[in-house]
């Protein structure tokens, strides 16, 4: 079994449990993953992948059912897509309408909101399954980030995400100066990044903690933490910009606005892989450049603007 008796996560089975439960639920008809064509769009180094949905519609009418009732679907989170406890503040879920295998929730049993910081039992929560092999984790920080959930919930899938040996699109650029000096020049906009140099194999280390003053370092130095915020004081939401954690880097960027077009960008864009539900989007990417859409929805780096 992957799951003491309580339902929580016994180290090192997590991966195992969640293709248990990924079985499960697909012969329950509970998952419903999202077939998609993967087209290679290569700029600046980076080999881009965009996901091209087949059908959407199934998402599309359980969103609008939920905007309609108000119902919150990680309160309480479906059984079959329930994988395990991760402490008395967080559990693991399977993401109902996966692109990617194996893509998991990692959601706070109590509401709390996605435009919140992120804090100790979250990153606790993260590194834990973290802990558990190499892996991309991602935040989207409110709606304007991507964000397509109100409860507050992190993102974890195994990598690599491509057919390439690195974990993600983006470290086939990513120098070891670069982690060390906090930006990378391939990202023309407002971004920070920081190296990870944790012991993931040790049960003792302290990884949550790590990842926490990680967080809050790159949060400080772009101005996002609440003490530093505009206005000051103990902001309950912040300015939103996504977060993405490989057991290597933490990178941090602001987010101006959500759409490139008519579409919704998240997280994974600044890790190398898009989501385009049309040929026309497709094409928009293609003509632009992933680049170029990551440009329009960030803040211009002032550094890399001329006189």
């Amino acid at each position: 079994m992957g799951a003491t008796q309580s339902g929580e996560l016994e180290r090192g089975r997590l991966w195992e449990l969640v293709d248990e439960r990924v079985e499960r639920a697909i012969g329950r008809g509970s998952l419903l993953s999202l077939e998609t064509e993967q087209v290679l769009v290569e700029q600046q180094g980076v080999p881009f992948l965009v996901h091209l949905l087949a059908v959407l519609e199934a998402k599309q009418r359980e969103r609008r059912s939920q905007e309609r009732t108000g119902i919150n679907p990680f309160l309480p989170p479906e059984p079959d897509l329930w994988v395990c406890g991760l402490g008395p503040t967080h559990h693991c879920l399977l993401n109902k309408f996966n692109v990617l295998e194996r893509h998991v929730l990692i959601v706070t049993r109590e509401y709390a909101s996605q435009e919140e910081p992120l804090d100790r039992d979250d990153l606790e929560a993260l590194a834990r399954c973290m802990a558990e092999g190499e892996a991309l984790g991602w935040y989207n920080a409110g709606e304007v980030a991507g964000a397509s959930q109100a409860h507050k919930h992190l993102q974890l899938v195994p990598v690599p995400l491509g057919p390439g040996p690195e974990a993600t699109p983006i470290d086939t650029v990513i120098q070891p100066a670069e982690l060390r000096a906090g930006r990378l020049e391939a990202f023309g906009f407002v971004h920070a990044v920081a190296a990870l140099e944790l012991d993931w194999e040790n049960p003792r280390a302290r990884l949550g903690e790590a990842l926490e003053h990680a967080y809050q370092g790159l949060m400080r130095r772009l101005d996002l933490w609440p003490e530093t915020a505009p206005g000051g004081g103990a902001a309950e939401r912040i300015p939103p910009y996504n977060l993405l954690v490989t057991r290597r880097w933490m990178l941090l960027v602001p987010r101006r606005q959500e759409h490139f077009g008519r579409l919704s960008i998240n997280a994974l864009a600044f890790a190398g892989s898009l989501l385009v539900r049309t040929r026309d989007e497709l094409a928009a990417v293609q003509a632009s450049g992933p680049m170029a859409v990551l440009e329009a929805i960030t803040f211009a780096d002032p550094a890399r603007v001329g006189p």
